[in-house]
């Protein structure tokens, strides 16, 4: 095979496994976004009185490990405006803004 086939082949090989990479992170983001929402409607958190605290940081002991994506995750559903953080640094649902995310997701 010619050499610049060959580098032709690597160059793409080495995007598909970019775009790949990034397909995965962002299915695991969409996951631990639909955990915290599973857990923020098991404790009935729709309002500031019922507002509920989340672990925003994983506990490290030596600072080693995977990547915590659960505070990417949570900043993405209050940049969407679905979970609110309250003055006290507890989080709760918007009704409205979950039930209209989820009939938009089920149109898709």
């Amino acid at each position: 095979m010619p050499v610049y086939l060959q580098i032709l082949l690597l160059f793409v090989a080495f995007i598909v496994f970019v775009v790949l990479a990034m397909y995965v992170g962002g299915l695991g983001v969409r996951r631990m976004c639909f955990k915290i929402i599973a857990e923020m409607e098991d404790a009935c958190a729709f309002s500031a009185a019922r507002a509920i605290k989340l672990q925003e940081e994983r506990k490290y002991f030596f600072r080693v490990g995977t990547g915590n994506i659960r505070p990417k995750a949570l900043g993405i559903l209050i940049a969407d405006k679905i979970v609110i953080k309250t003055g006290s640094g507890k989080y709760y649902l918007d009704k409205d803004k979950l039930a209209q995310a989820k009939s938009t997701a089920g149109k898709q």
